[in-house]
């Protein structure tokens, strides 16, 4: 990569921050509006870490859970771009090469494996998933929320013991608390362990 390439890469995650900051702020319509200028900017096919990184906010900064999902969505999707790429191994514990984690490729079955996410993008993971199954949560969909959830703990080994990682974990942990018991009072098992 040239000194030109990085140079840009890096405006393009310098802008990403700051229309965080707006968003942090409390300044969400525009925040919404230059992330939405550089998803344009980007596109569809711009860099993958890119796209994970702005749809990942930008879905924060939306009004409608549905709106939001399809933000966290394309986060995912863009992730799941960057444990495609080549030069990553192998160990079945992707999502699927559909974006919506049903699958578990490998060898006999017929589907393409699956990727490791490179070392980088393997913390990103678990916030992906978390904010997927608050989504669906929102939208009254607690078993697609269950399954996501069930994900965001099994790749919380990845995050590291500090300030991010345990605000991470505890955010799961909240919604695993929340989630575990369903209006009629019964408890419910995540998919893990049923």
């Amino acid at each position: 990569m040239t000194e030109q390439q990085e140079a840009s890469e890096d405006a393009v995650m310098t802008r990403i921050g700051q229309a965080v900051i707006l968003l942090h702020a409390g300044d969400r319509e525009e925040a919404r509006n230059r992330l939405g200028e550089i998803w344009q900017e980007i596109g569809e096919e711009g860099d993958s870490l890119h796209r994970c990184t702005l749809a990942h906010y930008m879905a924060d900064a939306q009004d409608d859970p549905a709106d939001e999902l399809a933000w966290d969505l394309r986060a995912l999707t863009a992730a799941d771009a960057l444990r495609d790429a080549p030069g990553t191994g192998d160990d079945g514990s992707g999502t699927g090469d559909d974006g919506s984690g049903n699958g578990d490729g490998g060898p006999g079955n017929g589907r393409p494996a699956l990727r490791e996410p490179r070392p980088a993008m393997r913390v990103f993971y678990p916030s992906l998933h978390l904010s997927l199954a608050t989504d669906y949560l929102k939208l009254q969909r607690p078993e697609a929320a269950r399954v996501h959830l069930a994900r965001a703990r099994a790749a919380s080994g990845a995050l590291a013991d500090d300030g991010y990682g345990d605000g991470v974990r505890a955010a799961i942990a909240r919604l695993e608390h929340r989630l575990a018991t369903e209006p009629g009072g019964r408890p419910r098992p995540f998919p893990e362990q049923s």
